[in-house]
């Protein structure tokens, strides 16, 4: 066996050929300083639509990332044709680091996590008050995920001409979340849209909601020019909703302050096998100097978790710590309790 030391004579080592071409194998890879920054508004089936300065450009990712991928929101740097004509593509070269991530997972099983939007400022949880009843249980979930992925949650409800909103907000009250109460009317006069988009202007906001609570015609509401106005129903039978958004979509407010919705598919359920419950208490920054005196890897809903004579000593309100119980046992529950 011919062994080489630290003098060799390159001439005679052999090299292997790059079997696909004629260039020599690198891993050198070229930083693309000139590349062009892009917005991205959907993904379909591997292809990317991004928003180039005021130009609209297809593109997809270069192989040189591997399983890294571009989601909606993300910041991306480009290079190729990006003069936006048809049948042109442009590539994906680099994805700048987000500020922030909504994450979910099938279930509470499912070890797959789903990466449902980066670079979110806040999540608005859309629920209806009535046809469909509200599911508190997977609001709790959408909150936590909010709080894990450093989005500020916005709750949106829905159909108050159907049933008052008191008993929900009464179930909210504690964790001080802001709200907008909905109604049908409010929806085709625009009086709903003109609340909501207090709440927008300036932000991007991701629209979440399960299936017929009304989140797309609520969207389409604020952006008119949007593409998706065929809206779903209610089944009578299972009080389900239809699918009528089947990928993320980001939208540009029409308003002095700018902003961005970014709409997403209608969920049937929320899992949080991804979500570490010891970050759920960065939410609750009023309850997090009582932690110091919890043991070690303290789940905060144990016996001698020191929250409970942190809040009997009267530092917080008992209702908040309620609250971050209930949210931190909501991968125990079923979501539809």
């Amino acid at each position: 066996m011919r062994r080489y030391g630290k003098h060799t004579d390159e001439d005679d080592i052999r090299s292997r050929p790059n079997r696909k071409g004629n260039r020599p194998r690198t891993h050198t890879r070229p930083k693309h300083e000139d590349a062009a920054e892009g917005l991205v508004l959907t993904v379909d089936r591997g292809r990317l639509t991004c928003l180039v300065e005021d130009r609209v450009v297809m593109a997809m990712k270069a192989r040189e990332l591997g399983r890294k991928a571009a989601i909606v929101g993300d910041r991306v740097a480009l290079v190729g044709d990006m003069s936006g004509k048809k049948d042109t593509l442009a590539r994906i070269v680099r994805i700048e680091e987000r500020t922030s991530v909504l994450r979910r997972t099938a279930d509470d099983d499912d070890p797959y996590e789903r990466v449902v939007v980066a670079n979110a400022d806040q999540l608005a949880i859309v629920t209806a008050l009535a046809d469909p009843e509200p599911r508190p249980r997977l609001i709790d979930r959408c909150l936590v995920a909010a709080f894990d992925g450093g989005l500020t949650p916005l709750l949106v409800m829905t159909k108050s001409d159907l049933a008052p909103p008191d008993e929900l907000l009464e179930l909210y009250g504690a964790l001080d979340i802001p709200y907008v109460v909905t109604s049908r009317e409010g929806l085709e006069n625009g009086a709903a849209a003109d609340l909501v988009r207090e709440h927008l202007d300036g932000k991007i906001t991701a629209f979440v909601g399960h299936s017929g609570v009304g989140k797309t015609t609520l969207v389409n509401t604020l952006v008119p020019e949007d593409r998706r106005r065929v809206t779903g129903h209610v089944n009578a039978v299972t009080g389900r909703g239809r699918h009528t958004t089947t990928s993320a979509l980001a939208l540009p407010l029409s308003s002095e302050a700018g902003g961005w919705v970014v709409d997403t598919p209608g969920v049937r359920s929320f899992g949080l096998a991804h979500i570490d419950p010891s970050r759920v208490i960065n939410a609750f920054p009023d309850l997090v100097p009582g932690t110091e005196g919890c043991p070690r890897a303290c789940g905060h809903d144990e016996p001698d978790c020191a929250l409970d004579t942190w809040v009997a000593e009267g530092h917080a309100d008992p209702a908040r710590l309620y609250s971050l119980r209930r949210l931190l046992s909501t991968r125990e529950r079923k979501e539809g309790d």
